[in-house]
This record gives structure tokens, C-alpha cells and sequence, in this order.
């Protein structure tokens, strides 16, 4: 059986190398599922969740903005500005990072449109690492609040 050869690089570390058999992750138009035999493909990526398939077993991630790349030959390469495995997340840091981005977001929409989307993007990212870590607790689904 083919599988897929992926990269996943932030600037800080290399978060996963190895193979899969399937990539799914979500990009600017919505989420895709990378398959062996994919054509090549760069597109830009959404903060959200990442599961990777490896033995039949999902591995689940949380990634931020960044961009994904199909290439010849099976090979995936994806440079992310944060990457996370679901078992790095800590549910209570994420909450305070997630309240602490909602206050900046409210004093930053008076301020300036730069400001604001920074906030916005921060705040983004919070929620996905969330939902990312509630699932890794396999706490049941809980509405959120954006």
C-alpha cells in the first residue's frame, strides 16, 4: 500500500515525519484529505485541526496558519507557524490564552484594522487549540463562543 511521506516544520521544530496513509487538514477554502497519488497542490492553511492516519490509527494536531505542499511523489510538506500533537495541549493554558486574546480583541477593534486582525488571528488560533484539546480529553462537544 502507498502512503504518504509528511513533513510538518514551524519555526521552532520539526513537529512529525514520517508516513501516513492520509493527511486531512484545513486550508483557506475548506478542508481536503491528502490521499496517496494526490495531484501537486500548494495552498495556504486555516488554524484548525490535523489528523493524520498512520496504521489505521488517527493522529490528531492542532495547526495555525501556514502552507501545505503536494508534491511528486507522495511527499507532503507543511510550514506552519504553530503545530501542535494533541497531547502537547493543556486545556486550562488554552482557556487563559483564549480569554486573555478576547479582551485584547475588544480594546483593539477602537484602536486600528492592523491591530484588530492580529487580535482576531490570535484568538483563532485559541479556539482551534481548544476544540483540538477538548477532544483529546474526549470531553463531550461543548458550543463555543467565538
Amino acid at each position: 500500500m502507498k502512503k504518504l511521506t509528511i513533513k510538518i516544520v514551524t519555526p521552532e521544530r520539526i513537529v512529525f515525519e514520517g508516513e501516513a496513509e492520509s493527511l486531512s487538514v484545513m486550508t483557506e477554502t475548506g478542508e481536503i484529505t491528502v490521499l496517496p497519488d494526490h495531484i501537486p497542490l500548494i495552498t495556504s492553511l486555516r488554524p484548525g485541526e490535523m489528523r493524520l492516519k498512520q496504521d489505521g490509527e488517527e493522529q490528531l494536531m492542532v495547526i495555525s496558519t501556514g502552507f501545505l505542499e503536494v508534491r511528486p511523489g507522495n511527499q507532503i510538506v507543511i510550514l506552519a507557524d504553530t503545530a501542535e500533537r494533541v497531547e502537547e495541549l493543556e486545556l486550562e493554558k488554552i482557556e487563559k490564552a483564549r480569554d486573555d486574546a478576547r479582551k485584547i480583541l475588544a480594546e483593539k477593534r477602537l484602536v486600528d484594522d492592523v491591530a484588530t486582525m492580529s487580535a482576531a488571528a490570535a484568538l483563532e488560533r485559541e479556539l482551534a487549540r481548544y476544540k483540538v484539546a477538548l477532544k483529546k480529553r474526549k470531553v463531550p462537544h461543548q458550543v463555543i463562543n467565538n
